[in-house]
């Protein structure tokens, strides 16, 4: 957690899915550049790496991957007519642009778009994240806290203001219709996911964990104690919450009631994806 520049992003642009859910999330957490380009090659068992070769958003979607514990709904609505992942960043604003307002959008790369939203969805539950997993620019304005080392450091209640403009576009964008452009890119989001390295994995399912590893962020009873580290970086004082993901940690910087609101989304969003599989 950090006092510097931050910007949110995680969710699930799920890519467009939490889509919202997390794009501002992060950057409070980081503090590393986004790379010109996201990796477009995978470390093999031995250490080195392997060049990914691209494929057809066809081959992506169906070829060599496991069955999926949370496939598509069966009225899925997938666009025939997808343009190839490495020349979609415009149909990607394109289908954001209706969804969420222009100073959300304005807050992520302009490139390589899809490829990074996948990146940063695939690692929200991890305690740490790479350069490489930023999806968006910083957020205006630094982590305010409040109090004194004497009474107990906490995240101020006007930090609160700061990310309310991306809550409520998050929290006020229809769940269903947020789904249904995420399942018309459907194709190009698995292409991107496999080739992070996940040959046989299926998107939905890791976003549907994901999901359900933020609805497991605790809610205590009143802000958490922060500390300084060596760094000069803002921490949670207490060890198991600094041990959790960042994900998780993103939340917990929220209000209360903001918290709750994203969470509330999160679970409609859950419910849209899943509805061919396991609930």
């Amino acid at each position: 957690m950090q006092d510097r520049k931050a910007v949110w992003p995680w969710a699930v642009a799920g890519v467009l899915v939490l889509g919202g859910a997390g794009w501002w999330l992060f950057r409070d957490e980081l503090r590393t550049a986004m790379p010109a380009a996201p990796p477009r090659a995978v470390a093999t068992p031995a250490g080195g790496e392997r060049s990914v070769p691209p494929e057809t958003p066809a081959a992506a979607a169906g070829a060599s991957a496991a069955p999926a514990r949370y496939p598509l709904p069966r009225d899925a609505a997938i666009d025939a007519a997808l343009p190839s992942l490495e020349d979609s960043d415009a149909r990607v604003r394109e289908d954001l642009a209706a969804l969420f307002p222009a100073p959300v959008l304005a807050l992520l790369l302009p490139d390589h778009r899809l490829q990074r939203l996948v990146t940063h969805i695939a690692n929200l539950d991890q305690a740490r994240v790479p350069a490489s997993a930023l999806a968006l620019r910083p957020l205006p304005g630094d982590l305010q806290v409040e109090g004194d080392a004497a009474s107990g450091i906490t995240v101020a209640g006007a930090n609160a203001a700061r990310y309310a403009p991306y809550v409520a576009a998050f929290t006020a964008v229809d769940a269903d219709a947020l789904a249904a452009a995420y399942m018309r890119l459907y194709p190009l989001v698995q292409q991107a996911y496999r080739e992070l390295g996940h040959p046989g994995g299926q998107f939905n399912d890791r976003v549907v964990a994901v999901i359900d590893h933020l609805l497991l962020t605790p809610e205590p009873a009143r802000p958490p104690l922060l500390e300084r580290d060596a760094r000069g970086r803002y921490r949670f004082v207490d060890p198991q919450l600094q041990a959790r993901s960042i994900g998780q940690k993103a939340l917990l910087r929220l209000e209360a009631d903001q918290a709750r609101a994203v969470k509330h989304q999160l679970r409609a969003i859950r419910r849209a994806l899943t509805r061919g599989g396991p609930g």
